[in-house]
């Protein structure tokens, strides 16, 4: 016959894991998020992994917090944040996005791979003016800056 107490340390060795992993990942996509945030290089992108990334960050950790709480009072007010924050999360990105579309905030654009062939004119002519900032030593090391 099992014994209940071996079932429910067994079950509360699998809950405590749980919570260690839902809190781990709560804290990966959220340093996910504060590199992309520093990284990327429009607001464009930043919003896009905020909404995403932090989001999903903080369902995790909310998820584990509301695991670890168990069937309290609390877990219900913890499972409510959690809906609020995959509600406002997304909606405010979204806010911030179309606001600097509305202002004219031009997205930073990738160049084409057809498009080193308008580079190298640039640089051979030697027009520094058409370089960002007018930087005469981008245009001399072929429009890298260092």
């Amino acid at each position: 016959m099992i014994e209940p107490v071996a079932l429910q340390s067994t079950l509360e060795t699998a809950r405590f894991w749980g919570v260690v992993v839902l809190l781990g990942l709560g804290v990966l996509f959220t340093l996910v998020s504060a590199v992309g945030i520093v990284r990327l290089p429009d607001i464009y992108a930043r919003a896009h992994t905020a909404s995403q990334t932090d989001t999903l960050g903080a369902g995790f950790a909310l998820a584990g917090v509301a695991l670890a709480l168990g069937w309290q009072h609390a877990t219900v007010y913890t499972v409510l944040l959690l809906f609020f924050v995959f509600v406002t999360n997304p909606t405010a990105a979204h806010a911030i996005a179309r606001s600097a579309a509305e202002t004219g905030v031009e997205p930073i654009l990738g160049e084409e791979p057809g498009d080193e062939t308008a580079a190298a004119d640039t640089v051979a002519d030697g027009d520094a003016d058409t370089m960002p900032d007018g930087d005469a030593d981008a245009a001399a090391d072929g429009g890298e800056r260092r």
